[in-house]
Order: structure tokens, then C-alpha cells, then sequence
């Protein structure tokens, strides 16, 4: 299947842990580059993710961007550090002891002391797991409106190339009268100059023109280069350079029939067949 290089998906998963927005955009690239934006704590799991997108892409900047906003309704639990407060108790009765009449120690001001109270961490892993399966979800999203624009593209294409094969036959209709037109211009021409006509001297001069405007040779490229690009759509896959040199093919041989043009309709599908290369090039330029 044809995919575009272009592509945008917005994934949100809501967790017991918060929710989780993906958003993964691309434009078009020569090759595979990768841009990952993460939370702090969730940075161990890009080359995880960077094999996911790997998998399924071959080409194209791809960003790919991760918001997670943890749920409000959940407070942290608080861990105390029973060593430390411990730890200072005793510090606090040694103290005590060279002093007259101290005031008793209150519990609260040990628990004020900075690392005697702790906010327990969430479960990174718990995060990364919910991270990377939102990911999946966000990046099938993605493959599937790279294959549906693709598939318009590829539409697109296919029109044109029909508009080509038509051009083409217009040409190969057009030939024998192109062809009778020199015969009776060198006819005409010699009548004109009053030089008796030798018809050996007329078959060797039309012989010798017959075989510079000859574009036999490229119409018959065109057709070939017009079935292989068929072909390659079916195909499918990363299809993007292949398809891109064979227009440059293409644009070879519609150049070449323009340089041996002696007749204005030639020269116009010249000039057509050019210009849909070009839009066909254009569109192949977001193709995979």
C-alpha cells in the first residue's frame, strides 16, 4: 500500500495514573529522522519507542511529542524515614539532658525535619508501560492516515498517467500524416527552386528525415516506464524513490520528443506530457 510521508495523529489515554496525550506529526524527509519529546521519567523508554516507529516507517521527520497530566484526585502517599527520626529523638534527649527544665520534644517538629517525611514516588514503571501502550495506539493512528492520504495520492498519480497514454496515442495517430506533410514539403520545396526531381536523391532526403524525427523509440519508453510505475503503485511499500527516478525517466523522454518535433502537435504533447510529469513529481515527492 502507498503511504505519504505527510501525516498527523492526537492520541489521549486516561489512566488510574493520569492521562496521556500523544501527538505524532510528519512532513516529508530522504530518509528516516526521529524526534521524541518525553517527561522527565519517561526517557528510558525511547529507544523502545524509536524501534515501534522503525517498524512500520521508512522515511519521513517524524516529531513525536508526550503530555501527561497526572490525576488531581490522587495525593501521594507519605513514606517516614524511621531511621532518621529515630535518629534525631535520641539527638534531641542528649541535648536535653545539659539543659534545666527543657520543653518537652514534639513529635511534629521531628516530622518537619527536612527527608523525615517523604512523598512516595509513583511506580515509574506503571508510567512507562501506560506511556508506551498509549504510543502503540497513537502510532497505528498515524500508519493509517499516512496509508489514507497515500491512497489519494496515488489516485491522483494514476489519473495523470492515463492523461499520458492518451497524449501518447494522440502522437501515434498523428504520425503518418506527419510524415506524409515532409514528403509533400519537399515536394513543394523543390517545385519552388525549379530543380528537376531526382527520386532517388527525394527517397534518400526523406529517408534521412524519417529518421531524425523518428519517436517511435520514445512513445514506445513512455508506454514501458507508464506500466512499470503501474506496477510499482500495486506494489506498494517505500515506493518513493523508485517512483521519483522514473519520472525523471519519463521527463527524458518527453523532452527528447519536443527536440524532434517538426509539427506543432507534437510539440504540444511535448509540452503536456512535461507538465504532467511535473505534477505527478510533486505529488511523489510526499510518497514514502
Amino acid at each position: 500500500m502507498i503511504s505519504s510521508m505527510t501525516a498527523f495523529a492526537r492520541h489521549q489515554t486516561h489512566s488510574p495514573q493520569g492521562t496521556f496525550v500523544w501527538e505524532v506529526r510528519a512532513v516529508n524527509h530522504r530518509y528516516l529522522e526521529l524526534q521524541f519529546r518525553l517527561p522527565e521519567g519517561m526517557r528510558d523508554i525511547e529507544a523502545k519507542l524509536r524501534e515501534t516507529v522503525r517498524n512500520s516507517v521508512s522515511r519521513g521527520k517524524i516529531e513525536c511529542h508526550l503530555r501527561f497530566q497526572p490525576d488531581p484526585s490522587l495525593q501521594p502517599a507519605l513514606e517516614l524515614n524511621e531511621t532518621l527520626a529515630q535518629q534525631l529523638a535520641l539527638a534531641a534527649e542528649k541535648v536535653a539532658q545539659n539543659l534545666q527544665s527543657p520543653a518537652p520534644i514534639q513529635a511534629t517538629e521531628i516530622l518537619k525535619w527536612p527527608g523525615v517525611l517523604i512523598a512516595a514516588k509513583e511506580d515509574a514503571s506503571i508510567l512507562q508501560q501506560g506511556a508506551t501502550e498509549s504510543f502503540a495506539v497513537a502510532i497505528d493512528q498515524f500508519i493509517t492516515s499516512r496509508q489514507r492520504e497515500g491512497s489519494q495520492l496515488r489516485q491522483l498519480i494514476e489519473t495523470r498517467l492515463e492523461s499520458v497514454l492518451i497524449a501518447v496515442e494522440k502522437v501515434k495517430l498523428h504520425l503518418p500524416e506527419i510524415q506524409q506533410a515532409l514528403r509533400q514539403k519537399l515536394i513543394n520545396r523543390f517545385a519552388e527552386c525549379q530543380v528537376e526531381m531526382d527520386t532517388e536523391r527525394l527517397e534518400q532526403e526523406l529517408v534521412y528525415l524519417a529518421q531524425k524525427i523518428d519517436v517511435d523509440e520514445e512513445l514506445d519508453r513512455i508506454e514501458t516506464h507508464i506500466s512499470e510505475v503501474k506496477r510499482v503503485l500495486v506494489k506498494g511499500g517505500a515506493v518513493g524513490r523508485r517512483l521519483d527516478f522514473l519520472m525523471q525517466e519519463l521527463n527524458r523522454e518527453a523532452n527528447t520528443l519536443g527536440s524532434k518535433s517538426v509539427n506543432q502537435d507534437t510539440t504540444q504533447a511535448s509540452v503536456e506530457l512535461k507538465v504532467l510529469v511535473e505534477q505527478m513529481r510533486e505529488q511523489i515527492q510526499n510518497i514514502e
